[in-house]
């Protein structure tokens, strides 16, 4: 027996979806608004939730995060009116299970839900079996082990793959560890960055050529195609390659085989294709710029990497790795850091992500030099100038919180004393903190015993205001 939450303002639908709940012998919760639902994830622990996208507070999809990184680790069904097609779309390229349409019959809710609690107990055995080799990944936040569990169904088959990833989110360790969990392991990895060289070039590099074929062609070369034959070609960055090589790229898929640039003669290569891009190719194959039957090819499965945003959680072990990793090629022990420079890791949103992050830690482990431990001096300039404008603006935020709550009432009329005493003893709280932060200088343990409060107090504080 599974606990539901279900989420939707509609009292029908709620009632409709609880029926189908319990008389699939389960126990069914449910919530009006995103505040209810939070209230009741917080006492209880559910396997399965029932998400609508339409919510008084909010939508559902800027809450979908949040509800599938819950400690029970539930799976999300969304709940979608019609003519909404494409927030269904973007909750499950955000790991949702499925998606329901309102209005949804009693057979369709109940196998909904058997699936998704089936899904969820095969999910969580494969990881409690350690299914998968991370290859070098590094992280335990609910979001990547959700990709991970993606990319081990995907190895085990010799289906095409595209793995789709901002940049810096490591789309090439990725694509190797689906190589490295896969029946083809022993063979070769290859890879191939598509936006790095010509079309003439590519052909070349993919393809081969025999000797004399071009100027500069002064010998035999298989090819990236044929080297991976019982093997992985990974093809990174595969929106560049233009319609005439897609073409040729898509017959060597259906067939297998290919002819060297300059030779009458075909090559067999059985190889297994995973490709990368951080582009929309279905928007591309809209514009004409990519083949949409190319893309039904390489997409047999699809796996979305999530930004490091979004798995803010896997920071400090992260940050651990890269500074033993850098320790290690300097032949030095590896460099420690203070409590707040982690905070201001963890404070940032990393628009390079991964990559962003270890780059950031190698320039402040040169800072540093020979000193133990890195501090806010060390790091990087644009990090610490982000962490001071939004601190600048988190207190700014709440003096004019604070000012506010003696002024004249605005159109709105009085607002509900709870909740505008909630928000001025926020606001206070958020100003006495920096006020202590800056007054002491970060110093935690000075900042516990002004404040009288525990260092760990103290340390949640820090969490929740830096990261505003």
């Amino acid at each position: 027996m599974a606990n539901v939450l279900i989420i939707d303002d509609d009292p029908d639908v709620r009632q409709v979806l609880a029926s189908a709940v319990e008389s699939a012998g389960h126990d069914a919760l449910s919530a009006g608004t995103l505040e209810s639902a939070r209230d009741a994830a917080g006492s209880f622990s559910f396997e399965a939730v029932f998400l609508d996208l339409s919510l008084p507070d909010g939508h559902g999809l800027d809450a979908l995060n949040e509800f599938q990184e819950l400690s029970s680790l539930p799976e999300v069904i969304i709940i979608t009116g019609k003519g909404d097609p494409a927030g269904a779309e973007l909750a499950l390229n955000k790991g949702a299970f499925d998606f329901l349409e309102k209005p949804a019959s009693i057979t369709e809710v109940t196998l909904t839900l058997v699936r998704a609690l089936e899904y969820r107990e095969a999910r969580l055995r494969r990881t409690r079996e350690g299914f998968i080799k991370r290859s070098g990944i590094v992280g335990s936040s609910t979001a990547l082990a959700r990709c991970l569990q993606d990319l081990g169904q995907a190895a085990i088959t010799g289906n095409s793959l595209l793995i789709f990833g901002e940049t810096g989110t490591g789309k090439e360790l990725f694509a190797r560890t689906v190589h490295d969990n896969s029946p083809r392991s022993s063979g070769e990895f290859v890879v191939l960055d598509c936006s790095a060289l010509s079309r003439g070039v590519l052909e070349s590099t993919l393809f081969g050529h025999v000797r004399g074929a071009f100027t500069g062609a002064n010998e035999n070369f298989s090819g990236l195609v044929a080297l991976s034959n019982k093997g992985t070609l990974f093809l990174d960055e595969i929106g560049e390659l233009d319609l005439d090589m897609q073409k040729k790229f898509l017959r060597v898929l259906e067939e297998k085989k290919f002819r060297p640039v300059g030779s009458s003669r075909e090559v067999y290569s059985d190889f297994r294709l995973v490709c990368a891009t951080n582009r929309d190719l279905e928007a591309m194959v809209q514009k004409g710029d990519f083949r949409q039957d190319l893309l039904y090819r390489i997409r047999m499965h699809k796996c979305t990497l999530p930004p490091l945003r979004e798995r803010k959680q896997d920071i400090p072990e992260l940050c651990t790795h890269f500074l033993e990793e850098t320790a290690g090629q300097l032949k030095a022990p590896p460099k420690e850091m203070y409590p707040e420079v982690l905070e201001i890791f963890s404070a940032y949103d990393w628009p390079g992500n991964v990559r962003e992050l270890k780059h950031a830690l190698e320039q402040a482990v040169a800072a540093a030099s020979g000193e133990p431990i890195l501090h806010r001096k060390h790091l990087p300039l644009h990090l610490r100038v982000s962490l001071l404008k939004n601190s600048l603006a988190g207190h700014n935020a709440g003096t004019q919180v604070l000012s506010s709550a003696f002024s004249p009432l605005g159109k709105e009329g009085v607002p509900e004393w709870k909740a505008f005493r909630a928000q001025v003893l926020e606001a206070a709280e958020e100003r006495y903190f920096y006020d202590l932060y800056a007054h002491t200088g970060g110093k935690v343990k000075e900042m516990a015993r002004l404040a009288n409060l525990t260092q760990s107090r103290v340390y949640d504080l820090i969490k929740k205001y830096r990261q505003k």
